[in-house]
């Protein structure tokens, strides 16, 4: 097997957060490659950032809307991909306990967005900001999306933090709220912006789920969408972008045999070896008792 089958495979065999996280490091890992290849040929190496980062001016947001979606998947900085991903990894291992893969997909997507609107409306229609130009790349309102989500699901759940102990999920968002509030008017404004934007999504998403609907729907809709045909041209293989096929979206209600199988293997192996449909049925019964 060659080393990029091996990476497919790993892609594919890895749950959601694996996936996002992937995507996130190979993205970072082109940008540098490509970037190197401009300096090469004595091109401008910063040129390559204005592919994916979403810029302040609506005007040039027209030119390249694909921007809204690329700048939350992409980083430049070493220390900025790793502080987003540890995040992700960390708050969205939480996440997953209460909520399906697709609910982390859809609301990281969301939450960019979310981000990606609060940044273009400050710099829009803001007397301080509407005579600058910026630009934004970075996962962090995503990441703040998830984090505010679970916090205002489980508020109370504890955690344990280095020299600080235990501590509610309610102090951890609030904290980061304040931080980004306070950093308005500093050296990351449209950043800590564009967090405040994916932290009143996380928030909404959260107080939606709790009244039945799910504000994530429509973009996971879009995203299997997309993976059928990704599938077509796939010779078969069944890869799916969002982690499922369309044929599992409409899957009948998971039986006391599939739940009794589960939760058998958490049993054996623990929580974390679960796949993206065996959390699934977990979820699905979770709901169905509750």
């Amino acid at each position: 097997m060659g080393f990029i089958d091996e990476i497919k495979m790993r892609y594919r065999q890895g749950g959601m957060m694996l996936r996002l996280i992937y995507i996130n490091v190979g993205v970072f890992l082109l940008l540098h490659v490509i970037a190197v290849v401009f300096w090469l040929f004595g091109l401008d190496a910063a040129q390559v950032l204005t592919w994916v980062e979403v810029p302040s001016s609506i005007g040039e947001l027209l030119k390249r809307p694909w921007t809204v979606i690329t700048y939350c998947f992409s980083h430049y900085d070493l220390f900025h991909i790793l502080f987003n991903l540890l995040w992700l990894w960390w708050l969205g291992r939480i996440f997953l306990e209460f909520f399906t893969p697709k609910h982390l997909s859809g609301l990281y997507i969301l939450g960019g967005l979310g981000g990606a609107a609060l940044f273009l409306l400050a710099y829009t229609f803001l007397p301080a900001l509407a005579h600058e130009r910026a630009y934004m790349l970075g996962a962090s309102a995503s990441v703040m999306a998830i984090v505010v989500a679970v916090a205002a699901y489980v508020p109370n759940y504890k955690i344990n933090l280095l020299f600080l102990g235990e501590i509610s999920l309610k102090w951890i968002a609030l904290a980061v709220v304040i931080i980004s509030v306070l950093g308005i008017g500093a050296t990351n404004t449209g950043g800590d912006i564009a967090h405040l934007g994916g932290a009143i999504v996380g928030y909404l998403f959260t107080v939606s789920f709790k009244r039945g609907r799910d504000i994530t729907k429509w973009i996971n809709a879009a995203l299997d969408g997309l993976a059928s045909l990704v599938r077509r041209k796939d010779s078969g293989v069944g890869s799916s972008v969002n982690g499922y096929s369309s044929s599992h979206s409409k899957k009948s209600e998971p039986t006391e045999a599939d739940l009794d199988r589960v939760l058998d293997k958490i049993r054996r192996s623990g929580y974390a070896s679960l796949n993206d449909a065996e959390r699934d049925i977990l979820f699905s019964a979770s709901r169905k008792r509750q």
